[in-house]
């Protein structure tokens, strides 16, 4: 599907480090079906507040193109090696004086360990630029395998918290890393 037409045009894609089985590419206008599938589905969304309208995903690439233009955030599209379409994604941005990662995976694509070798790509990427300082992450209590990223990828648990997304509040648990004490992979 094409993005609609005040989408911004494609910019060059910095493509991460390569990460086993898969690729890193920033987005590009291209990402909508990829966005509408992971932020309009009812199950990837359970522990985000629920499914998204449509018209605000397609606002979100907007913004997200954007960001990734002007270099206040990195938003990578999750490629496995074995397909041309994206997986899902994984975010590093900052916000009030926090550097945050997110990410997610379309369902079929989910329990193969490509969000988790995502976020480990990305931190390491982080070291290397040295800009982000700490990395937090906000995965709700509820959800076992994003804390679970979390665990094996040498965050540190701080604790329960509530925290918005896209305006709705739930229960996380925050953690945080330092990219600059991990060791190369």
């Amino acid at each position: 599907m094409d993005p609609s037409p005040d989408a911004l045009p494609d910019a060059p894609s910095a493509a991460a480090p390569p990460a086993a089985g898969m690729l890193l590419r920033d987005v590009q206008p291209g990402d909508l079906d990829v966005y509408v599938r992971l932020r309009c589905d009812p199950a990837v969304m359970a522990e985000l507040g629920g499914p998204q309208p449509r018209d605000r995903v397609t606002a979100q690439l907007r913004r997200d193109l954007e960001t990734v233009r002007d270099g206040s955030a990195w938003i990578k599209m999750i490629v496995p090696d074995d397909g041309a379409e994206a997986a899902g994604t994984v975010t590093l941005y900052s916000h009030g004086g926090v550097s945050e990662i997110g990410w997610m995976v379309v369902p079929e694509h989910q329990g193969r360990g490509l969000a988790g070798r995502a976020v480990r790509a990305v931190l390491d990427l982080a070291r290397a630029d040295g800009r982000w300082g700490l990395v937090h992450a906000f995965p709700a209590t509820t959800n076992a395998a994003s804390n679970a990223i979390c665990r094996s990828g040498g965050f540190v648990f701080v604790g329960e918290e509530q925290t918005e997304f896209a305006g709705r509040l739930f229960r996380t648990n925050h953690w945080v890393v330092d990219p600059s004490a991990r060791s190369d992979r």
